[in-house]
């Protein structure tokens, strides 16, 4: 399974370059302490108060909060949101902007995981919030029910998305209803791939010296080999049996080898498509530039073509 550079403009390129000189100027994120996640998690959610939020419901799966966005009509489909965030920020309402624009485009509700984070809870704790939300929605959630299903996740959330995959393989009924999923620029060795250990001080977003050390912190107490066991490093799980996926990641990021790397494993058994952009880090979706919209253009088109059973999954011939 080979990946394909994304077709890019000169003045695109030149547009993310640009937008990269001032990329250089920022901090780079560092998970290092508990304290600097827990002060950028109380400022996201001060941000959010300031804004007009979208009607939204959450609903409870258990103790595990979800964020439900839907849409005026009927819905087509549905997509379960993970959000990034390093495991140690973020929340479901972070990604709306994102969501909305799926539900708008595609026609879909979007259920987004609040899951916990990393600040309180074990690594194997948010996987096992994700692994809740699915199997609600795939199995106990009647509002949804019999509606084709697309997991999307970005970044740490990549990483949740690919290892819920994976996980629901011990209900196989379950997963067949999932028609694909998109994942952004995800982590899915939690030892590094060569990318991300090789990753020096000029990295854009994310501090590639440290990231290594990061993924230690992420999981105390285990060898390498344990870190390795999928799904928590979901490179190396068995992907029969597994929905088509789109991915995506760029060139700049220190992630690139783990989204190139499970393209080629996951593409062995089933219709994977893998992009690889341009000038482009770490993040990208959320950039002002005209690359990160035509590549939110595309996944949109790519959603909805799944969810209308274009694509049926399955080893292409």
């Amino acid at each position: 399974m080979a990946h394909t550079p994304w077709p890019a403009s000169e003045p695109e390129l030149a547009e993310m370059r640009g937008f990269n000189k001032k990329l250089a100027w920022l901090p780079r994120f560092k998970i290092r302490n508990r304290m600097t996640p827990r002060v950028i998690q109380a400022l996201l959610r001060v941000s959010q108060t300031l804004k007009k939020a979208p009607a939204a419901q959450t609903h409870l799966v258990g103790s595990v909060p979800v964020r439900i966005l839907r849409p005026t009509g009927k819905p087509k489909g549905v997509v379960l949101d993970i959000h990034g965030g390093g495991w140690v920020i973020g929340n479901a309402q972070m990604d709306d902007d994102l969501n909305l624009g799926m539900v708008q485009a595609c026609g879909v509700a979007v259920v987004s995981v609040d899951y916990r984070l990393a600040v309180d809870t074990p690594v194997e704790g948010l996987m096992e919030d994700c692994l809740a939300a699915a199997r609600w929605l795939l199995g106990d959630c009647p509002e949804f029910a019999d509606l084709p299903v697309i997991i999307v996740g970005e970044s740490a959330g990549g990483h949740l998305a690919a290892a819920t995959l994976l996980a629901l393989k011990q209900w196989p009924q379950l997963l067949a209803r999932v028609s694909g999923a998109v994942l952004y620029y995800g982590v899915y060795d939690l030892t590094g791939t060569p990318s991300v250990r090789a990753a020096g001080p000029d990295t854009l977003l994310l501090d590639g010296p440290g990231m290594v050390e990061a993924l230690r912190m992420l999981t105390p107490g285990l060898s390498d080999e344990q870190r390795r066991q999928p799904p928590l490093s979901p490179l190396y799980g068995d992907f029969t049996g597994l929905p088509p996926a789109l991915m995506f990641v760029g060139e700049l990021d220190p992630l690139k080898d783990d989204t190139l790397l499970l393209a080629e494993r996951w593409g062995a058994v089933a219709q994977v498509e893998a992009h690889l952009l341009p000038e482009a880090a770490h993040g990208f979706i959320h950039f002002p530039v005209a690359l990160a919209n035509s590549v939110l253009v595309y996944s949109r088109a790519w959603i909805t073509q799944q969810i209308n059973g274009r694509y049926t999954g399955g080893k292409s011939s």
